[in-house]
């Protein structure tokens, strides 16, 4: 607890539970948007903080990973357990879900056990009710010996009353008398057997008795603790006291399950006879072998279909007004100002950064899809029913995940592929994720496909990204066989519930994502098109003359063998910034923020249809840009790989072009 000016205090709020729980509800509806997102130091977990004030109290909250338990099973619980034993929160609010309290009661066990400040809280209580289910917050209170608060997260309900538990914990007002936690005799024996072979001064940044614990369970960094801070002849006792022990982790998991369902029978009754829910009848259709499938490609292609039909009229509008209205006021404001002054903000900034703009609403709608179908709990569902399919190139169904992440950005794809527990599934997954069409080259799919084929825009751009996965899958399937033999793993995932979608959840991760494009476009893109208006008109003023030009010509021969003349190649090099680059470079070399002639219709005038398909599939495959290669760097800890993905996607994307322009070109599209 801290100050934060007179009369004002600030509370440390950490927000835990398992996944699938509404915590993430629970922590949007009471940040808003004062939301932070970003990574732990070190990890490549997301962090979100934010904050809220209730009278003279401002609340910091920080939303942990999901978690089902304390244990080091993964990055995420270590993030969460590390977070709420090291920082001290002053309260740490546990949510759970209150239709499934057998499934998240252990996590509060474990919570309980260690001591911290809790509040308990019992989300989801709309959806208990409507499954006939009777959950009694009182009687749960009085069990566990703090504050239990009901919710209804996704409409708000609960939530000052959540907040009021949270300041009578940290103030020492709420109830503090707790039960001993759930053990045995025969646990108890063995910790005071540890207590006495462990140092009462050995220097470990965890509770002692709770460690004590850990170490019983096998815990990996408990025993990784312990193993540097005792002396040699220390720990080779502990540990041949804990091999002859082997499972007291049976023990003291069937003590904590134990009590988990004599509370769960003592708080939650059932009213009525338990009927199919809907989502257990939607699941018939969504998880079968074929209907799911089916049922995906439906709604990927439905995202498409929105993303051309109702984004394209309005990034056409908004060219007009954004790119060429602005052009024509700045010239008649600045009439008489030098013409570099001039060129550099209509072509530098309107024509470049300004263009990229435009493509807002087309990245809204794949978004807002993304987010939408996330928060319905279909994710998971896609994730199962392409396990069969994923399999065959040699991965399985968590790669999914990761990968399907990549049509928003391939950097958390990346980052992503951690929740796959094969070696060599995981490596394969962060060396294929880079081929996903992120939404950065949708934006580029978007602009030919808009220019060059009309109506079939959305035909063409699904036949495009057709090709990309096509290849991506051949490139799995090839390492998987023939560079990593990996062992196979079991796919198991949890399926959440299907709730009908929190729009303010939806629309934050949407207001989120926009923002982190609008922000990519006025930092990194904004100033690289200022880099490439500054090559393109110096020494001279004739572009062809120009740094630019030069360079470009000399690379021209390679581009012609995909029927690209230089400044489409140069637009090419330039994406590895920032795929977005593509058009800002585009719209500066062609000068986009000159006259009433869009960006489109200069590039009909430029290209054949031919040349403008095998462009797509070459910026499709191209290699991925500078944060992606930073990302696939920082999970592979090798350069080798790093440079492999540059290399085998830098042969592949001009490979598939070449291919396309002459099919294109026998087609009659080089014309």
């Amino acid at each position: 607890m801290a100050a934060s000016g007179v009369g004002r205090a600030t509370l440390r709020v950490a927000l835990a539970g398992p996944p699938n729980t509404g915590k993430s509800t629970v922590f949007n509806f009471l940040t808003g948007l004062s939301q932070h997102v970003g990574n732990w130091p070190g990890k490549t977990v997301e962090r979100k903080t934010g904050t809220c004030q209730r009278g003279d109290t401002d609340f910091f909250f920080v939303d942990l990973p999901g978690s089902y338990s304390l244990t080091a099973n993964s990055l995420e619980e270590e993030i969460a357990r590390d977070y709420i034993i090291r920082e001290q929160p002053d309260v740490v609010a546990v949510v759970v879900d209150a239709s499934s309290l057998e499934r998240n009661l252990y996590l509060v066990c474990e919570l309980w056990e260690l001591g911290v400040p809790l509040v308990v809280v019992l989300n989801m209580m709309d959806v208990a009710d409507g499954q006939g289910l009777r959950v009694d917050p009182q009687a749960l209170e009085s069990a566990l010996g703090v504050p239990v608060v009901p919710t209804v997260a996704a409409r708000g309900e609960g939530v000052s009353e959540l907040l009021d538990a949270v300041q009578a914990v940290a103030f020492g007002e709420a109830r503090a008398l707790r039960p001993p936690p759930p053990t045995s005799a025969a646990v108890q024996a063995l910790v005071e057997s540890l207590d006495d072979m462990v140092p009462s001064d050995l220097a470990i940044s965890y509770p002692r008795r709770w460690a004590l614990v850990k170490l019983l369970e096998g815990d990996r960094a408990i025993v990784g603790a312990m193993k540097k801070a005792l002396s040699t002849n220390g720990w080779r006792g502990v540990n041949s006291f804990l091999r002859l022990h082997d499972d007291a982790i049976l023990e003291i998991a069937g003590a904590r399950y134990e009590w988990v369902a004599e509370t769960s029978q003592r708080v939650a009754h059932r009213l009525e006879r338990e009927r199919v829910p809907l989502g257990e009848r939607a699941d018939r259709i969504l998880t079968h072998p074929v209907g799911g499938v089916l049922a995906f490609l439906g709604v990927v292609a439905a995202i498409f279909w929105t993303m051309f039909s109702l984004g394209t009229p309005l990034q056409e509008r908004l060219d007009e007004w954004l790119v060429q209205g602005s052009a024509e006021w700045l010239e008649s404001t600045l009439e008489g100002a030098p013409d570099r002054l001039v060129s550099l903000l209509a072509d530098g900034v309107i024509g470049g950064a300004g263009l990229v703009l435009t493509f807002v609403p087309i990245l809204a709608i794949l978004f807002l899809a993304l987010a939408l179908l996330e928060d319905l709990g279909y994710m998971a569902r896609a994730a199962f029913v392409m396990d069969r399919f994923m399999h065959l190139i040699g991965l399985r169904g968590k790669s999914f995940l990761p990968l399907f992440l990549g049509f928003g950005c391939n950097v958390p794809a990346i980052l992503g592929s951690r929740i796959v527990e094969s070696p060599s599934a995981r490596l394969t997954t962060i060396l294929v994720a880079p081929l996903m069409p992120c939404a950065a080259r949708m934006v580029v799919v978007a602009l030919f496909t808009g220019a060059f084929f009309g109506g079939a825009a959305a035909l063409v751009s699904w036949g495009m990204v057709t090709v990309n996965l096509a290849v991506l899958a051949l490139m799995a399937l090839l390492l998987s066989r023939f560079v990593f033999r990996g062992e196979e793993a079991a796919f198991v995932m949890e399926l959440p519930r299907y709730h009908a979608p929190n729009w303010r959840t939806v629309l934050m991760a949407t207001w989120q994502r926009v923002r982190a494009f609008v922000v990519l476009a006025g930092t990194a893109i904004l100033a690289m098109s200022l880099v490439v208006w500054a090559l393109s008109n110096f020494p001279g003023d004739n572009i062809e003359d120009s740094i630019l030009g030069v360079v470009g010509r000399g690379l021209e021969p390679i581009g012609g063998l995909v029927g690209l003349d230089w400044q489409m190649i140069v637009a090419l090099m330039t994406s590895f910034v920032a795929k977005e680059n593509t058009i800002a470079t585009l719209g500066v070399v062609l000068g986009a923020g000159e006259g009433d002639v869009n960006l489109s219709t200069q590039l009909t005038q430029i290209m054949v249809p031919a040349a403008a398909v095998a462009f797509i599939a070459v910026q499709m495959l191209f290699i991925p840009c500078v944060a992606s290669v930073a990302a696939i760097r920082r999970e592979t800890q090798s350069w080798r790989w790093t440079g492999f993905a540059i290399g085998y996607m830098l042969g592949i994307s001009f490979a598939v072009g070449i291919i396309i322009y002459q099919v294109a070109r026998l087609m009659g599209w080089g014309v």
